[in-house]
């Protein structure tokens, strides 16, 4: 992140479900319900939710810049959009982000992004959704970065973005398949390399019988929109990637959120976003400088 420059991140729910919007072209014209402020220099991004009994369980990367790494948190609302609770459910040694939660065969999984580990690691549901245990038969080759898992013509499909540069990290999609979700996960390559929408971002959606990608269009600035892919040919193992359309943060946010949105994620009736503004100032560099010096912060 550029010095005395400092992203912050707002979540929201917009009271729509996601194949609506993408046909529409447009995240505008909906109710928005903003998920809380929670406090300076920290901010919840990343989300992606279930619903269960109900309420709505939204999933989302709890970041401090006073702190070196995040943490997944839990919302829960009720039917009404008012949050009942909230707790941090996913804690490790490394940051985690990206908690892409998904159901399969009567199990609840979580997989969020964890490349600081060296690894991605799947978790299954012991008490939704609070509790988590690893699932050691989960075997990734490789710490994917916002790994973002598909079931489809019978297989399971895996987007994701490699470790390694800056540049790599914002610009580089690869696929990967398997005939399990804990593999032998096979990487078919890479399949786009474009700053502009090539990192996932959100969860897959099939809209009148196409299937569409989420990817995080960083030209210029992390997480500036959201551009989908259309993705062709898995029913015959021939994955193709078409870059399509591009899509802006709510207009009712671009007055205190102007800067960006980088998570599109569906949610049974709703969506899921998170939108940016860009602060000025030193006090994200102070912090880093005073915990480099093992001052407390």
């Amino acid at each position: 992140m550029p010095f005395l420059r400092t992203d912050h991140w707002r979540s929201a729910i917009i009271h729509a479900p996601l194949a609506e919007l993408v046909r529409s072209g447009s995240l505008n014209g909906h109710p928005v319900t903003l998920l809380p402020d929670i406090g300076d220099h920290r901010f919840l991004a990343d989300p992606f939710g279930l619903w269960r009994d109900g309420q709505l369980y939204v999933f989302a990367e709890a970041y401090d810049y006073r702190q070196p790494h995040g943490v997944i948190e839990v919302l829960a609302y009720d039917r009404t959009g008012h949050l009942v609770q909230r707790e941090t459910v996913l804690k490790e040694d490394w940051h985690l982000s990206y908690p892409y939660v998904f159901e399969h065969e009567g199990e609840t999984y979580l997989l969020p992004e964890a490349s600081e580990s060296g690894r991605l690691s799947l978790y299954r549901s012991v008490a939704f959704p609070w509790g988590w245990e690893k699932v050691d038969a989960f075997d990734f080759p490789i710490g994917a970065i916002d790994a973002t898992p598909f079931h489809h013509a019978g297989r399971w499909w895996m987007f994701w973005t490699p470790p390694g540069s800056r540049d790599e990290r914002q610009s580089m999609l690869h696929i990967s398949v398997a005939d399990s979700l804990f593999g032998l996960w096979q990487d078919m390559g890479l399949f786009l390399k474009d700053r502009q929408g090539a990192r996932p971002g959100g969860t897959p959606v099939v809209v009148e019988g196409e299937i569409f990608l989420p990817t995080q269009d960083c030209q210029g600035t992390y997480g500036r929109a959201i551009r989908l892919l259309k993705i062709e040919g898995l029913e015959r193992g021939l994955p193709k990637v078409t870059p399509d359309l591009m899509l802006q943060s709510p207009a009712v946010f671009r007055r205190h959120y102007p800067d960006g949105m980088h998570t599109l994620s569906a949610a049974g009736q709703v969506t899921l976003i998170d939108v940016k503004k860009v602060g000025l100032g030193p006090k994200r560099d102070l912090f880093n400088l005073r915990r480099k010096l093992g001052v407390g912060v």
